[in-house]
């Protein structure tokens, strides 16, 4: 099959007249570099403005990540330097892209044409077991913060690593009540599956799914069960499809499995291409895995499959419990989205399905906004100012 399609008419004004949100992006990376503008079209990576407004993206979620292994002050320091990375980013581009932190403000931001952007934290261990570094990240513009990246913090279990809580200690409960109260939302892709239900039971808040996938379609352990994403979206929560082709198809994560000697190898060639470069890493890693793929050691993965894991759970759930978490410059993208500019062919293809219109929209980030808002209201409840 190609991996490009014709968007058609429909689709293109449907695209225009949606409010386009992607919850997780991996491009603070690149904004590191002091030689990268965000402000130009590249020809490398996934991100950029030019991209974003030709693909109708109207809202961008930032990550801020840092391994897990790294922890301590040293993580709680080199956050900070991301957010304000991001926030130097926004402020060089004034006539483009506009800091938000409400659904309020994203109304704002798509009514005056521009693009809204947001703030994720990847990873608890960067708050250093201190609710005042949480407090800090909300006061500098983060919403969500990921419980856990691939291995466990000290208070959460991950879905990467052996257990050693039984899901959230209570210092981990304490950590999702101060998430409540504050109106940021509480991110469950990367925790494992007892972290996740020990956060569903604790939570004031309905809880997000930044960008995870169906376990069902592909069984990678970072994706949600059918179970899961069903007790998500009982509590109102949003599972945010991720696009990686890891957690996309089960034939790929199996031949990358059969051969645990090309994570390595494309890792050191990666490096090799960047040249020191640890912001390009990410994105090269991508480019040396397409060489993989064209050289037939691992299968092609088609944009289609993202399609395939949104309407798995529309059907699991309906249609106000999904929305997309790209992963963009920070997983390996499957052929024909290759960047933020290809995100019409998944309004298309959703149209091509028989979705109505109005359930598109809600799937490109209406049901985001909802998400977003309901989290300020559970807050302002708590008597939080969100």
């Amino acid at each position: 099959m190609e991996s490009q399609t014709v968007i058609t008419q429909q689709a293109k004004d449907l695209q225009a007249h949606s409010i386009v949100i992607d919850t997780h992006d991996d491009t603070t990376q690149r904004l590191l570099d002091p030689a990268f503008d965000f402000g130009v079209r590249h020809k490398d990576g996934s991100v950029d403005i030019p991209r974003m407004r030709e693909g109708g993206l109207d809202a961008i979620f930032f990550s801020i990540w840092i391994p897990g292994t790294i922890t301590g002050q040293p993580a709680v320091d080199r956050a900070l330097a991301q957010i304000e990375a991001v926030r130097r980013t926004v402020a060089a581009h004034p006539n483009d892209l506009v800091l938000c932190g409400t659904a309020d403000e994203i109304r704002r931001a798509y009514a005056a044409k521009k693009i809204a952007a947001l703030i994720g934290v990847e990873g608890g261990h960067m708050i250093n077991n201190d609710l005042a570094n949480l407090d800090r990240f909300y006061s500098l513009g983060a919403r969500y913060m990921t419980l856990t990246h691939t291995v466990n913090t000290n208070w959460a279990d991950s879905s990467g690593d052996k257990p050693t809580h039984d899901g959230l200690t209570p210092f981990g409960k304490q950590v999702i009540a101060e998430m409540n109260k504050l109106g940021m939302m509480v991110d469950i892709s990367h925790v494992s599956d007892k972290t996740f239900y020990d956060v569903l039971a604790v939570s004031n808040a309905p809880v997000i799914a930044s960008h995870s996938s169906c376990r069902s379609i592909c069984t990678a352990p970072r994706n949600m069960t059918d179970q899961m994403i069903k007790d998500l979206a009982a509590k109102g929560g949003v599972i945010q499809i991720n696009y990686h082709i890891g957690f996309l198809s089960q034939e790929y994560s199996d031949a990358y499995k059969a051969h645990p000697e090309y994570g390595k190898e494309i890792e050191t060639e990666a490096k090799k291409r960047c040249d020191g470069n640890e912001a390009c890493l990410l994105i090269e890693a991508d480019n040396v895995v397409r060489d993989y793929v064209a050289a037939g050691k691992l299968p092609k993965v088609e944009w289609t499959k993202i399609v395939e894991h949104i309407d798995h759970a529309v059907k699991l759930v309906g249609v106000e419990h999904v929305g997309l978490g790209s992963d963009f410059d920070g997983a390996d993208m499957p052929y024909g989205m290759e960047s933020v500019a290809d995100i019409p062919q998944i309004t298309n293809a959703l149209l091509a399905k028989g979705y109505a219109p109005v359930d598109v929209q809600k799937i490109l980030g209406g049901n985001t906004l909802r998400l977003i808002t309901d989290v300020e209201n559970a807050a302002k409840k708590l008597g939080g100012k969100p």
